[in-house]
């Protein structure tokens, strides 16, 4: 396993990806949702090792698959040809064909089967997210919720969000010489509901190591990549629900080029007005992209990743991007215009690109409060 494999599941399992903070098992107070609707699970779901479990056939079923289990094997195939298979007491997974890795294994209690909830609805195809205020994980497969004893009528084709990756970054096919280029979409035609969005390297999760907003996504790789192929898929759903789903791939190199941000202004903790200026220094010529916006609450400023649009005013998400070119002394800057209450919490976040390599400069994220 690589480097970056590890750092990232490392990361994954001490940071915001898990869906709970207990540790054992212990009997939950979590509530799961599927589009919107609330899903009766009996028995109710579990926690162990700081991830959600609910009972085998419940979910597999709420998300329109079928199940067959053997001899401790899982085998599940649902909507779309998607397929998993799980082993009892295992954390060697399989999906669509693929081997895959889970930071936890299925167990049995009593006479009932216990599976990951985010790891089999991913697989599945439905987006996760975990509302952590009123601990409701919430299901989304794009689906008009869960029905019983309904005659069976015709699939119909889902409706799909106009969201496209409207840029990526490394291109697609492109191959870059760097170990760690940084990685990002820019999304068009819709904007996105920052909350959903998942971004997966080489179908590992790396959403939480990444900068999310309404208009695209930014993931500086804390760790070296293995030099070669590498695919890349974002998905979640636009500000209306729709889901969209967009991939790509791209080709790393071996070269190390050390790259890094210094004497960015404004300052951590400071007071800006709705109008102000970013400025920094990195390496000459390099690619700076800039990004501020509304959060629920402050965070530490070496986070990875961190998520903008969310906790601002009653008109929807606020989020500025702004790209610039360091000169060539490596100095940049750019003017930054947000609209948001007084008070309102804000982030700012800092990523570089190296203009030959692009080789990613680790972020920074500082928190500011609007005057």
């Amino acid at each position: 396993m690589s480097n970056f494999a590890k750092a990232a599941r490392t990361l994954g399992a001490v940071g915001a990806v898990a869906l709970c903070t207990s540790v054992g098992l212990a009997q939950s107070a979590v509530s799961v949702t599927l589009n919107g609707a609330p899903l009766t699970l009996t028995p109710a779901p579990q926690e162990r090792a700081g991830r959600v479990f609910v009972p085998l056939r419940g979910v597999f079923e709420q998300l329109g698959a079928s199940v067959v289990y053997q001899n401790g094997t899982i085998n599940a195939q649902g909507r779309g040809n998607r397929s998993v298979s799980l082993r009892i007491g295992s954390t060697q997974a399989t999906v669509n064909g693929q081997p895959q890795t889970m930071d936890v294994a299925p167990f049995i209690i009593g006479a009932s089967t216990y599976v990951p909830l985010r790891f089999v609805s991913q697989a599945l195809g439905a987006s996760v997210n975990y509302d952590a205020a009123n601990r409701v994980v919430a299901l989304s497969n794009g689906g008009g919720g869960p029905s019983r004893g309904a005659a069976p009528q015709a699939a119909q084709p889902a409706q799909r969000s106009p969201l496209t990756l409207a840029a990526v970054r490394p291109g697609r096919g492109e191959t870059v010489a760097a170990r760690r280029p940084t990685i990002e979409a820019d999304f068009g035609n819709a904007q996105a509901n920052p909350n959903s969005i998942r971004l997966e390297i080489d179908g590992l999760n790396v959403t939480d190591q990444s900068s999310r907003s309404p208009r695209g996504v930014v993931f500086s790789p804390p760790s070296d990549l293995q030099s070669g192929r590498h695919d890349v898929r974002v998905f979640g759903t636009d500000s209306n629900g729709l889901p969209f789903d967009g991939r790509w791939t791209f080709a790393s190199g071996t070269s190390v080029v050390s790259n890094t941000i210094t004497d960015l202004r404004p300052a951590n903790g400071a007071n800006v007005h709705g109008q102000f200026t970013v400025s920094g220094h990195t390496l000459p010529g390099a690619r700076v992209v800039v990004q501020v916006g509304t959060v629920s609450q402050p965070t530490a400023e070496n986070v990875i990743g961190q998520l903008l649009g969310v906790g601002g005013n009653a008109n929807g998400n606020n989020s500025v991007r702004s790209e610039v070119i360091a000169d060539g002394s490596g100095n940049f800057s750019t003017s930054i215009a947000i609209q948001a209450r007084p008070g309102q919490a804000l982030s700012l976040v800092v990523d570089s690109t190296d203009a030959q390599t692009k080789s990613a400069a680790p972020r920074i994220v500082r928190n500011l409060t609007l005057e």
